[in-house]
């Protein structure tokens, strides 16, 4: 039995280690990261520096309001001190006027407020400031997510390209060795398989800027997510939407844009400011409370050993040079500015809004007539294709076909990736594109 447990054992052992091979030969050598657009949402939110600046903002914004509150607060001090002097003196009655060492201690608490409120007004703005930090992220992280999202369908639409371009060569192969054969048999004369030569030499440079707009734009996308490259992506599957109306979208635009928002916080902080600023014209009020202790070696008749005290005082500075009215003046100023920047943002995102809006229909109609277009492009080639090998067409049927399909299916492809793209600069600027991306991811 002893023998026979030996043997499975070492039977179990071999076999694992045969199937860990296996799976070592099975596995991928150097197998790349695959990313969708959503992975790169999430890492681009992750790691870009632009983002952490904002973020930055809002903490430094959530700390102005710990300062606001601490001046509603009292201010608490404890003190102490003790003197050694060389030696005590008395005056001729013999009353000590000078003791040898002396101590004093306490506890003082301060408040000043002043009558028109100005620290609750403040707190206030230290509050608004706050969320208008929070809408400036917002804003950020939107237009950060457009820049991944063009980026992403940038790669796609130079790799159609590569595509593009390769059917495109073996297109003028297959025609260049259709005008060698006509050659030999005396069908076609010399500049044909040279004009043939030439076509596809040019399709091999086209097929070079291809592959190098490829590399430059993966190159980019790396770049702004802040990831290494050598990466794959997986595609997004192509959606076609139904477009609402203009309408729907304005309105969208003035209920969701964060940069709108920010400005419309900042419209009320610099209402809350001018208060601010007249509130320097009231009286403040400072309240003071305290204890005191004292000791000295010798101790005279009249030592105070310890003292409970309060005060109060009312402050009132009726001249100041006409500086007050010169910082009202400065707030009103900027109350004014920051109107004047929100109008103009508004009709800004009007535009911006109609001609993504624009662009999205464009797109939208142009893709079934250039799908339609292509299909003709490439039924016309075919057919020209076996004209020319039979003698029914000339060269210059073949390349003028052919120009007209490789046309086409650029064209198609570009229409199908800006349509992605546009449709997401519309969510940009209705301002849901954050919204949708969190959305998406859960």
């Amino acid at each position: 039995m002893t023998h026979i447990r030996r043997f499975w054992r070492r039977s179990a052992g071999a076999a694992s280690g045969v199937f860990l091979w296996i799976l070592m030969l099975a596995a991928p050598a150097g197998a790349l990261d695959t990313y969708s657009l959503d992975d790169l949402y999430r890492l681009a939110l992750k790691k870009a520096e632009v983002i952490k600046v904002s973020e930055e903002n809002v903490f430094v914004a959530e700390m102005g309001e710990e300062k606001a509150y601490s001046f509603l607060l009292p201010r608490a001090t404890a003190f102490g001190g003790a003197t050694r002097y060389t030696e005590d003196k008395r005056n001729n009655a013999g009353s000590l006027v000078q003791p040898l060492t002396a101590a004093t201690w306490g506890v003082r608490i301060d408040e000043t407020l002043s009558l028109s409120g100005r620290e609750l007004t403040a707190l206030g703005i230290a509050k608004d400031s706050i969320e208008r930090s929070r809408k400036d992220l917002s804003a950020v992280k939107e237009i950060y997510l457009f820049a991944v999202a063009a980026s992403y369908f940038d790669v796609f639409r130079a790799r159609r390209n590569v595509e593009i371009a390769d059917a495109n060569l073996e297109r003028l192969g297959k025609y260049r060795d259709a005008a060698e054969k006509r050659l030999k048999v005396g069908e076609v004369t010399k500049t044909v398989l040279l004009r043939a030569d030439g076509e596809l030499s040019g399709a091999q440079s086209d097929r070079l800027k291809a592959a190098n707009a490829e590399a430059l734009a993966q190159a980019n996308l790396a770049r702004i997510v802040g990831i290494p490259q050598g990466f794959e992506l997986s595609e997004e599957p192509f959606a076609e939407g139904e477009l609402q109306p203009l309408a729907y979208y304005r309105d969208e635009a003035e209920k969701e844009r964060s940069d709108l928002k920010s400005l419309e916080i900042q419209k009320k902080i610099s209402e809350d400011q001018v208060r601010f600023t007249k509130g320097s014209y009231w009286p403040s009020l400072s309240l003071s409370a305290g204890y005191a202790g004292a000791d000295q070696n010798p101790a005279s008749s009249t030592i105070n050993r310890e003292s409970l005290y309060g005060a109060a005082l009312l402050n009132y500075p009726f001249f100041e040079g006409g500086l007050r009215n010169a910082e009202v003046k400065e707030a009103m100023a900027r109350e004014r500015q920051t109107k004047y920047f929100y109008e103009d943002l508004r009709k800004a995102i009007g535009i911006e809004v109609e001609s993504a809006y624009l662009e999205v229909a464009t797109q939208k109609g142009q893709i079934r007539f250039l799908r339609d277009q292509l299909a003709y492009a490439r039924d016309n080639f075919n057919a020209v294709s076996r004209q020319f090998e039979y003698g029914l067409s000339s060269s210059i049927d073949v390349i003028d076909a052919n120009t007209l399909l490789v046309s086409a299916e650029q064209k198609l492809a570009e229409a199908l990736y800006s349509y992605q793209t546009s449709t997401l600069k519309l969510k940009k600027a209705t301002g849901v594109l954050l919204k949708a991306v969190a959305g998406s991811r859960g």
